[in-house]
């Protein structure tokens, strides 16, 4: 039997065959290596508990720490590798790293590291909690053996009476049995998983962090937006409400003069609508809205001085903002690449799978490419994370650098040809 044969899949009820009865026998023989596993669990958090107060006093609590927090790491290796099978998953141990420390300081980087405490937590509940969800599966099943047993030995009627009491019991381990084990192995992740702690610790941080950074992004971008509407559109408005009524009065004292100034309101008009249309692009770039994420990349890339290839195999349209962010985010590494790269040639490739949109922005220029704070890049990171995303940089000198944006999102289903049957541009 290997540690694969262990995972339980599910803890659903099923019907009574030969193969469900010899699982349910290996499950309770590992729940027996689980319920004997508390001695040296209990053994161990007694010397653990012993030996702390005393490492500060005397020499022989010294050697208890040194015998015990080993030995407590072997222990909580093979619950880890045990448990982390019986769930189909990996338990990370995380402990610090303590090399090339001596006898007298590696255990105060025993004390200060939270991996080790996470083990004597485990050692208490192996001892206590652990042991009686281990030991019932073994107890239901071993009941009615041992009292059948005693009744083929001892011929005496009255024996018979807990035969006939045990025999629930046999119902109850079959269906007991598989979640009590599985109920284990999730109380042990629990404790001794350091990625799950650390993950959950610094997912929360990102997001605080992300949520901070997004409404500040969006105060400026509506300042931005007040302030060009302001200083632009609003002014030309308002000198071509002037220029209209002045023309309206010089009609009929000086027709010359009239036509003018009409002339001039034609052209302020322009640029007012000039100057609208590039705050609107600022917000959302109208390539998006007519040509969709694969079209608005392929117009970033038209005008450039490089040829740039954009290949997508895209079966639906990202959400909106996740588009326009991607569309942001892919102008920003083609602009790095004109302004610093010295590439003769781009890739951009888009695709979807696993419920992740990844774009990959690909140049053969010289490389040294870096999220240094402040840089388009880091900027870049950050709008990403807004969305739950990451951004990775490879970029070693001499080339190339490659730009690997992925955000988690659904795709909604397209109305019109895939992005996939539309053939890639070469700019």
């Amino acid at each position: 039997m290997t540690l694969q044969d262990l995972r339980i899949d599910s803890v659903a009820p099923t019907g009574v065959t030969r193969e469900s009865l010899l699982y349910r026998l290996r499950m309770t023989g590992l729940s027996a290596g689980y319920t004997l596993a508390a001695v040296p669990a209990l053994v161990l958090l007694i010397l653990t508990v012993v030996g702390l107060p005393l490492v500060f006093a005397v020499g022989a609590g010294l050697l208890l720490v040194w015998l015990a927090v080993p030995a407590t790491a072997l222990l909580t290796r093979a619950h880890r590798a045990v448990s982390g099978a019986v769930l189909g998953t990996e338990i990370e141990a995380g402990y610090a790293d303590d090399r090339g420390r001596n006898f007298l300081t590696r255990p105060w980087v025993w004390l200060r590291d939270p991996a080790r405490w996470r083990d004597v937590a485990f050692l208490a509940f192996s001892a206590t909690g652990g042991f009686v969800l281990s030991l019932a599966p073994v107890a239901l099943l071993t009941a009615p053996i041992a009292h059948v047993s005693v009744v083929l030995f001892l011929d005496h009627s009255l024996w018979w009476l807990p035969v006939f009491i045990s025999t629930p019991m046999l119902i109850a381990w079959w269906f007991v049995s598989l979640p009590l084990v599985r109920a284990r192995a999730l109380a042990e992740r629990g404790i001794l998983d350091h990625g799950r702690v650390e993950e959950l610790e610094r997912r929360v941080e990102e997001v605080s962090t992300s949520r901070s950074e997004v409404l500040d992004h969006n105060a400026a971008e509506i300042r931005r937006i007040e302030r060009d509407l302001h200083d632009g559109a609003q002014a030309q408005l308002v000198a071509i409400g002037m220029n209209a009524s002045y023309a309206e009065k010089m009609i009929e004292a000086d027709p010359a003069i009239a036509v003018e100034v009409l002339r001039e309101l034609r052209l302020t008009t322009v640029s007012a609508l000039e100057n609208l249309r590039s705050v609107v692009r600022g917000i959302h770039p109208p390539a998006l809205a007519e040509l969709g994420l694969v079209g608005g990349i392929e117009s970033l890339a038209a005008p450039l001085p490089l040829p740039v290839t954009v290949a997508a195999s895209l079966p639906g349209h990202p959400p909106a903002p996740v588009e326009t962010a991607v569309y942001f985010g892919v102008a920003e590494c083609l602009a790095n690449v004109v302004k610093h790269a010295k590439a003769e040639q781009v890739e951009v490739t888009l695709s979807h799978g696993d419920g992740v949109l990844r774009v990959v922005v690909r140049d053969d220029g010289i490389g040294d490419a870096s999220a240094a704070p402040g840089s388009g890049l880091d900027g870049l990171a950050r709008r990403m994370s807004a969305f739950d995303g990451i951004v990775t940089i490879s970029s070693p000198t001499g080339g190339p650098t490659v730009v690997t944006m992925e955000v988690p999102c659904a795709l909604s289903s397209l109305r019109t040809k895939p992005y996939s049957e539309k053939p890639s541009s070469d700019s």
